[in-house]
């Protein structure tokens, strides 16, 4: 019998999953440099999956806790839009399905632009509920960015659709009758919070390119309404919008100006 291709091994070894699998030792002892390559490559891409299913074990510590304390439903919401000049602060509540495995799964700010569609994809597809909360410039203004911030989560909780026994939340407490954690740094600590801080991310991300094929001059698809050197050029030139915060400086000074 011939010797695969080299082409046929790869397309064979992509369905490996154990490194004890009688094909993959036929690999290893094949001489061609091809075929050793591909070996190596698998290897690789093996303790790479190694690590992200520990590290994804390793961020489920927090629901695995309030899972044994009998809490059955547990979300876990973050928010993202709190520095920005222009648009909304944006949170999302997510109550995962208990047998979801998100691997690379972690805080929005670790990942590009791609990979959060990818997981917001896989989050959607893996989650009881998701909520979403949205909180204007203008309320934004009148309660201050951190009331505003604590409304959002609030508004996402409400919008589950099955009601959370616990919350972790990261860096945040929230008065509600609801048992929940405060996790310093836990969008990248637990599963729940990095699926929430995704969604949040993406949700505001596309609001933020939607506006700016309203307001092209502005470049919110560019930098979402963050204070970047060509989003204060464009304020100065055309002034001040109904989306942005008045209450944050530079806007408020410019207003002061106008």
């Amino acid at each position: 019998m011939m010797p695969l291709t080299t082409k046929e091994v790869q397309k064979k070894l992509v369905e490996i999953t154990d490194m004890q699998d009688p094909f993959l030792k036929e690999c290893q002892a094949d001489t061609r440099k091809g075929v050793q390559q591909l070996v190596e490559r698998w290897f690789k891409n093996y303790e790479h999956e190694k690590l992200l299913q520990k590290q994804y074990y390793e961020m489920l510590s927090y629901e695995r806790a309030a899972k044994q304390e009998g809490f059955e439903f547990i979300a876990g919401i973050d928010e993202v839009g709190r520095g920005p000049l222009a648009g909304p602060v944006v949170a999302a509540a997510v109550i995962l399905k208990e047998d979801c495995y998100i691997p690379g799964l972690t805080d929005s700010k670790k990942l590009s632009e791609s990979m959060r569609n990818h997981y917001y994809d896989l989050i959607k597809e893996n989650a009881e509920a998701i909520g979403i909360g949205v909180i204007s410039p203008d309320i934004i203004d009148k309660v201050n960015i951190y009331e505003a911030t604590k409304l959002a989560m609030k508004k996402a909780i409400e919008e589950l659709a099955i009601q959370p026994t616990y919350l972790l939340l990261d860096a945040m407490k929230l008065d509600l009758p609801i048992q929940q954690e405060s996790i310093i740094k836990g969008d990248s600590k637990s599963v729940s919070i990095a699926a929430s801080s995704v969604i949040a991310k993406v949700t505001r991300d596309k609001m933020m390119v939607d506006l700016s094929s309203k307001y092209p001059q502005y470049g919110f698809e560019q930098h979402m309404g963050y204070g970047t050197k060509f989003h204060l050029d464009a304020l100065k030139e055309f002034g001040v919008t109904e989306h942005h915060r008045r209450s944050f400086a530079p806007v408020k000074e410019l207003c002061n100006v106008l």
